[in-house]
């Protein structure tokens, strides 16, 4: 696709005016079409005359460059979604799989935990700081980290507000305001209960759309959860059975099991071809496989026992 210059010229000039870059003869400055980069103008009173003529293309453009970065980004999980000790992907859902620790801010994986306990350590089994044993410990250890700035302390406070717990009292709109703070300073996990709250209306006024944008922002970071609450929207609101089957298979290849029967299902109903499903079984597969070690089946065999 290409808009170029009114009289059929080269697209290196003014669309409107055909005048080229400066440096020619009667050159001016030109700037691309912020929105598409498919043209230049040489000022703004060109770009308002050309508005109507390039409206279509321009659109169009937008849409796809969007679209490169919401599917091209965000094929990682993120360094939180890894164990700091063994250095693994932590598997999903990973409050499932794993501690959090609120001296150092760390999510250390059920496998690694499990072998400091066989050790006899039951400090923290990153930071070694003595385990906090009870809700108003645990809290001053989150508070010193909140006045530093931590995103994942504030992120983790906003937490406790949203359920009432470590004797907070529940406040919902509290919560929501600290992962407010938290994903601006960082936080991939703030964004994604951020699009929960707007989604459900916790806190907040529910707004699906402001949901859908801050799922999105998680999801190109590498938010598998997120990633996936995208693709419920496509398929279920929006009723794009093949933009939705694109994020599936994205989150598939994190690990994520939902994901993957999501696409099983759209093979059988004929919305994913073979070829996607095929591609999903394998990238889920080898995901699984990579978050696999002795000590995280020892300890999930010791959970089931």
């Amino acid at each position: 696709m290409s808009c170029i210059a009114v009289d059929g010229g080269p697209a290196d000039v003014c669309a409107n005016c055909g005048k080229g870059n400066s440096g020619d003869e009667g050159g001016v400055k030109l700037r691309d079409c912020t929105a598409c980069r498919l043209v230049k103008y040489c000022g703004v009173d060109c770009q308002r005359a050309h508005r109507k003529q390039h409206k279509k293309a321009c659109k169009q453009r937008a849409a796809e460059l969007k679209d490169e970065q919401l599917y091209g980004q965000g094929h990682e999980r993120p360094e939180g979604d890894f164990c700091p000790i063994c250095t693994l992907p932590i598997p999903l859902p990973m409050d499932e799989h794993s501690v959090f620790e609120v001296c150092c801010m760390k999510r250390i994986c059920e496998g690694c935990e499990m072998a400091a306990h066989k050790r006899g350590m039951y400090d923290c089994a990153f930071c070694r700081t003595p385990c906090p044993d009870n809700d108003a410990d645990r809290l001053a250890m989150i508070m010193t980290r909140v006045r530093k700035k931590d995103h994942e302390a504030i992120y983790f406070l906003g937490q406790q507000y949203f359920f009432g717990e470590l004797g907070l009292q529940k406040d919902m709109r509290r919560a929501v305001e600290l992962w407010t703070e938290a994903a601006e300073l960082g936080s991939i996990q703030a964004l994604f209960d951020l699009g929960n709250a707007y989604r459900q209306g916790y806190g907040v006024q529910q707004d699906m759309a402001k949901g859908v944008e801050f799922y999105t922002k998680a999801a190109m970071q590498g938010h598998a959860e997120s990633r996936y609450n995208t693709g419920c929207f496509e398929e279920h609101i929006m009723g794009n059975h093949d933009r939705a089957v694109r994020h599936f298979l994205i989150s598939s290849k994190m690990g994520h099991k939902r994901s993957l029967e999501h696409i099983k299902r759209a093979f059988m109903a004929g919305i994913a071809t073979k070829e996607q499903y095929t591609h999903a079984l394998k990238g889920y597969r080898d995901a699984v496989e990579e978050m696999k070690s002795r000590d995280r089946d020892e300890a999930s065999a010791l959970m089931k026992s």
